[in-house]
């Protein structure tokens, strides 16, 4: 053991997510974008002899499983990364459509009712925020999220709004905690939408809400 040398890893995967030594998730993309690609590669193979409700489901559970395990952790990366999984997304909406690659995507999408990866993150960081709040989420998460309480009685009282993030000491690292998220996209949902009680509500919702903006 004295003379053994220890090669110091560059990355280390927890979960299935993969994090690298600077923390921007590249090497988690590039792996994510690997499996889900091979899977649409195995699925195209089968896409002739199949209708398209099962492609669809062949799809969500190869594809988009991947596309949105723990995919909260990729809340605020740089957009060319997003982009590179977002390509990821319409292959695949192309491959249950048969869409031409021309075409645009959004409605396409839409037709799916599939969210943009963009906010698929964003849903899952509100869904998050939404179990903190309501107690269904790990003590370790909802340790980090606290409800702003007036010290007067303030028509706002009753709009459900988290305290505001601390300035983050790093701007990338920092606005990606959780700590950080969980208030800037709750905050920013609709008043009707975060005083919905019933997670099965806020869920159609939410979804609802994302579909507009896009």
């Amino acid at each position: 053991m004295d003379t053994s040398e220890i090669d110091i890893s560059t990355s280390a995967r927890n979960l299935g997510v993969v994090f690298d030594k600077s923390l921007d998730m590249r090497d988690h993309v590039k792996n994510l974008v690997r499996a889900a690609t091979f899977a649409i590669y195995r699925i195209g193979k089968l896409r002739r002899y199949l209708d398209r409700p099962s492609v669809e489901r062949l799809v969500h559970a190869f594809v988009t499983s991947r596309l949105d395990s723990c995919n909260a952790l990729l809340y605020g990366l740089h957009d060319k990364e997003i982009s590179k999984i977002q390509r990821v997304q319409n292959t695949a909406a192309r491959l249950v459509t048969r869409c031409k690659k021309q075409e645009h995507m959004k409605p396409v999408l839409r037709d799916l009712h599939w969210l943009p990866v963009q906010q698929r993150i964003r849903y899952k960081v509100a869904l998050l925020t939404f179990k903190a709040l309501h107690g269904t989420a790990p003590t370790y998460i909802a340790e980090l999220v606290e409800e702003h309480k007036p010290r007067r009685a303030l028509r706002s009282a009753s709009e459900v709004r988290l305290c505001p993030p601390k300035f983050p000491q790093t701007k990338f690292y920092g606005e990606r905690a959780f700590a950080v998220a969980a208030p800037t996209v709750w905050n920013k949902l609709p008043c009707k939408l975060r005083a919905i009680s019933s997670q099965c509500a806020f869920k159609k919702g939410l979804k609802t809400h994302l579909f507009n903006l896009t």
